[in-house]
């Protein structure tokens, strides 16, 4: 009884390997389910969420914003966050409806980044800007997003302002 004489409150605790076993279970479990949250949907359907966002392009007369990326991505999360704070989340609602496209490993909706002309290998988070009929009006292509780490707030609120100003029509 190890624990017994420094700990004698826990005196048994642990005694029986089936307990330390469940709470070595539960404690994974806590941490995968944390590890598997995040700013991508693993399991959406990405080209009826890009239907639905083209149509909802439509009625808004605006452009869709696709971000193509993954959760286990840092500068994907990153992006994400970023997105999300003002004033870049005031500068995308305004022009945009988002789809966020999850590509996994590489193995997961390349043929949707592909067709858009983003090359993946290039680097992650990617976007392209298409208009509500589906053509493309902007896309990374050398990685322009991948190191949003180093960008920051206001190096990505910058990049948005300049693909947008590019996406205007008569730009």
């Amino acid at each position: 009884m190890i624990c017994g004489g420094l700990f004698p409150r826990w005196s048994g605790t642990f005694r029986s390997p089936t307990k330390v076993l469940l709470a070595l279970f539960v404690a994974l479990s806590a941490a995968w389910a944390h590890a598997a949250e995040g700013p991508y949907d693993e399991t959406a359907d990405a080209r009826l969420a890009l239907r639905q966002a083209l149509l909802d392009a439509a009625a808004a007369r605006t452009s869709v914003l696709v971000v193509f990326g993954a959760n286990w991505c840092p500068d994907c999360r990153i992006l994400d966050m970023s997105m999300k704070k003002d004033p870049t989340a005031a500068l995308i609602a305004r022009g945009f409806k988002v789809v966020k496209v999850d590509v996994g490993r590489f193995d997961r909706n390349v043929d949707i980044a592909s067709a858009y002309g983003v090359p993946l290998k290039s680097g992650i988070p990617a976007i392209a800007i298409v208009s509500p009929r589906n053509d493309v009006l902007y896309a990374t292509r050398a990685g322009e997003l991948a190191d949003a780490r180093r960008m920051g707030d206001a190096g990505i609120h910058e990049f948005f302002q300049r693909a947008s100003a590019a996406t205007r029509p008569g730009s």
